[in-house]
């Protein structure tokens, strides 16, 4: 069942709209919850949490239509509003599409209008509704594609295009944030995921404007690959601008002295580009694997907070470019010989 808020100073409109839904109000597929302005509006969805769809006017008394819609963006992004007014000119339509609506309806209302307006919308907020709960679940991300890629999805064609791979070259980067965990000691869950969030946001931010593709999260770490012309060095250079912004970022709070810094570790050469998992689940995630892959995430276990850590073999390859340091002989996991290694400096 759909529940919508209507939002109007007319009570004449709440009469209207419980005759002209009377049908689908005693079939239980619409619930109506009526508020008199945009202040009371709010209130009710404080306690009518689960309100799909807002229908509201334009003009009323302490607080109008256009600000309830800037306020609904703000805390209830998955709410959709659909104007309902008189106002009808082309000023009023743009800013509230503008500030989020997703319909207008002109006064004298066309019922059966509304009515389709009201189905699109409930339809349009279920979609996000499944979409969210699809991520959270963590099953394939249900994106909105047309009727022809739905098709594809349940063809031979498709499961064998999903099993194919290609050996590509690349690089590969492994930013880990140094001792984060430790703050979860003494600070909420919510506070723990809001932050780790935030430091995501800041490194995402500069490897994508390399040209870079997020690969995976893992726990508090990022794995991200760079392909095409230059990829190497465009890999180093967003690899020293999250380290810079990332100092940049102040201690956590008052009785938490927490200050991020990252180790990193880099690794570029041949390896295998496809789709890994169940095809029949449609449960896979595009990945690169193979032994680039894995030295570049030992390389980062042997970084310390501070450090961009890469091969001997890499050094030679970007000596002209970057400043670099040789750190010494390290022994990674499942490697028989010690690798000799070198810092990035600048």
């Amino acid at each position: 069942m759909a529940k919508i808020l209507v939002v109007d100073d007319e009570s004449d409109l709440e009469i209207l709209i419980k005759q002209k839904f009377r049908k689908q109000i005693r079939e239980n597929q619409y619930e109506f919850v009526f508020a008199e302005n945009g202040r009371h509006a709010l209130e009710q969805l404080q306690q009518h949490s689960d309100v799909d769809v807002v229908l509201s006017d334009i003009n009323m008394p302490e607080m109008d239509g256009l600000t309830l819609l800037s306020k609904l963006n703000e805390q209830h992004s998955i709410l959709k509003s659909v104007i309902v007014s008189a106002y009808g000119d082309m000023d009023n339509i743009r800013t509230a599409m503008n500030r989020g609506a997703f319909d207008f309806v002109t006064k004298p209302v066309n019922f059966n209008d509304l009515e389709l307006t009201i189905e699109k919308t409930i339809k349009h907020v279920l979609q996000l509704r499944n979409t969210l709960k699809a991520i959270k679940e963590n099953n394939i991300l249900k994106m909105y594609v047309d009727e022809t890629v739905l098709n594809f999805m349940s063809t031979r064609e498709f499961e064998s295009s999903l099993m194919s791979n290609e050996t590509v070259e690349a690089t590969v980067i492994f930013i880990d944030i140094c001792s984060f965990t430790s703050i979860s000691e003494n600070e909420t869950p919510d506070t723990v995921v809001k932050l780790l969030n935030s430091y995501f946001d800041v490194m995402v931010k500069e490897i994508i404007a390399q040209g870079g593709f997020i690969d995976k999260f893992i726990g508090d770490a990022i794995m991200a690959v760079f392909r095409g012309e230059h990829h190497f060095d465009r890999a180093i250079d967003a690899c020293l601008k999250v380290r810079s912004e990332i100092a940049k970022l102040p201690s956590i709070s008052e009785h938490v002295t927490f200050k991020p810094n990252v180790s990193i570790g880099i690794n570029s050469g041949e390896l295998v580009s496809g789709n890994i998992g169940s095809a029949s689940l449609r449960r896979l995630d595009y990945t690169v694997i193979g032994d680039v892959v894995n030295t570049a995430s030992r390389l980062q276990s042997a970084a310390k907070p501070g450090q961009i850590i890469i091969s001997e073999t890499s050094f030679e390859q970007v000596k002209e470019y970057f400043k670099c340091q040789k750190v010494g002989e390290v022994s990674l996991k499942n490697k028989s010989n010690p690798l000799v290694i070198y810092e990035v400096i600048e």
